[in-house]
């Protein structure tokens, strides 16, 4: 597990500390030295924070969760690379999102939005009033909730942004020295941090509402207002549709998951349980084509009913050589989730690779819904166990979930 929130506050600290360091070493081999031993450091914490995802991914008995992480975190996707989030994304994925993957949508958005690895990737710690940057206000308005088709306008993004200004991190022991009367606005909790001082505290005008200036608080009004949407129902349930039952997402099924999801406050498991139980979800079962994520770990989860997976290493290389390496997606968007983005020739190629390595065990794998006839027969025709798995994971059935 991750450190809780002061034991990560101090060893972020404590790598900006020697960050500083290395950048200050005049001596050319000392600097370099320096500087390998803290990129040495922040990728330990990301194959730590790799392993611990996989594991979970592939023995924990709450599968629904760790479907649902998997989907929240592209949905909230931070990259690794940038910065230091390789020592915040185990964190970031474990306090987040997986904490909140079956909860309510506005404490995951809240939760995501706020967290030191979402400030970071999106440069919210450079946001401040007169020098207003709108990354995060523009990728929450249009990947995190009401989608690029909400209705919303540039003007909007400009006010989310003055709305976030002071939201962002830091990664010292020291408190700014804040101007009288602000004292009362700071908020410090770990290494995030609301600097009132970089605040625009005048009134804010976002989709129609007046949002009073009063510092933090007029995040609460907006997530709350954001949350709450019609919009961002109808965005987040087609997600949800075209990830849980099928693409594209008939728009009934929209509909009902997005009624259902104003309904109950932006519960989430409700809006799943309604997708699980309407009609369309039975015959969608083994017609969606898995990501590489899903090939991978459902795989793994088979060859673990007989030989449990102790070291994830080949397991994410294979990820990784799929293109879908963990917290790794270079922009906002998060990896797609068609079909057509990873079923090319050449994807098909390492997946039949990956489905010989996976399937050398003596032990013979069984899927949970027979197969083909031209798949079975393929199965018969095999001259070893390691063939029938690898024929079995290869198979068109396997590539279905």
């Amino acid at each position: 597990m991750p450190p809780d929130r002061d034991g990560l506050a101090a060893l972020l600290i404590a790598l900006e500390r020697s960050r500083r360091a290395a950048e200050a070493e005049r001596d050319e081999a000392r600097q370099r030295a320096a500087r390998q031993a803290y990129q040495q450091e922040l990728a330990q914490w990301s194959r730590q924070a790799q392993a611990r995802s996989l594991l979970q991914a592939v023995h924990s008995r709450h599968q629904l969760r760790e479907l649902m992480t998997w989907f929240w975190f592209n949905h909230f996707s931070v990259n690794q690379y940038k910065a230091n989030l390789r020592a915040l994304v185990g964190d970031y994925e474990e306090r987040a999102i997986r904490a909140h993957a079956l909860g309510r949508f506005r404490d995951l958005l809240g939760a995501a939005v706020r967290h030191p690895a979402m400030l970071r990737y999106l440069d919210n710690e450079q946001n401040a009033a007169g020098r207003l940057n709108e990354n995060l206000a523009r990728e929450l308005l249009e990947l995190h909730t009401l989608g690029v088709d909400g209705g919303y306008r540039q003007a909007d993004v400009q006010e989310l942004a003055r709305v976030l200004t002071g939201v962002g991190v830091n990664f010292t022991d020291d408190t700014p020295r804040l101007r009288p009367g602000l004292q009362p606005l700071y908020r410090r909790e770990g290494v995030f941090e609301f600097n009132p001082n970089r605040h625009d505290g005048g009134d804010k005008q976002l989709l129609g509402r007046r949002i009073r200036g009063r510092g933090l608080e007029e995040l609460d009004e907006v997530l709350d207002l954001l949350a709450a949407h019609p919009a961002t129902a109808r965005f987040v349930c087609g997600k949800l549709v075209r990830y849980l039952v099928a693409d594209p997402a008939p728009p009934a099924l929209v509909a009902h998951a997005a009624d259902v999801f104003l309904e109950r406050d932006g519960e989430i498991a409700p809006v799943i349980e309604a997708l699980i139980g309407s009609p369309a979800f039975q015959p969608s079962l083994g017609r969606l084509f898995k990501t590489p994520m899903h090939f991978v770990c459902s795989g793994l989860r088979l060859v673990a009913e007989a030989q449990p997976l102790r070291d994830p290493a080949p397991a994410l290389g294979w990820l990784a050589r799929l293109g879908q390496p963990l917290f790794s997606r270079p922009t906002p968007d998060g990896y797609p989730l068609s079909a057509p983005a990873w079923s090319s020739p050449g994807q098909m190629t390492a997946r039949f690779d990956i489905a010989r390595a996976m399937g050398a065990t003596p032990v013979a794998l069984a899927l949970a819904r027979p197969a083909g006839p031209a798949t079975q027969a393929a199965l018969a025709r095999a001259g070893s166990v390691a063939e029938r798995n690898f024929l079995l994971l290869a198979s068109p059935a396997f590539m279905m979930r």
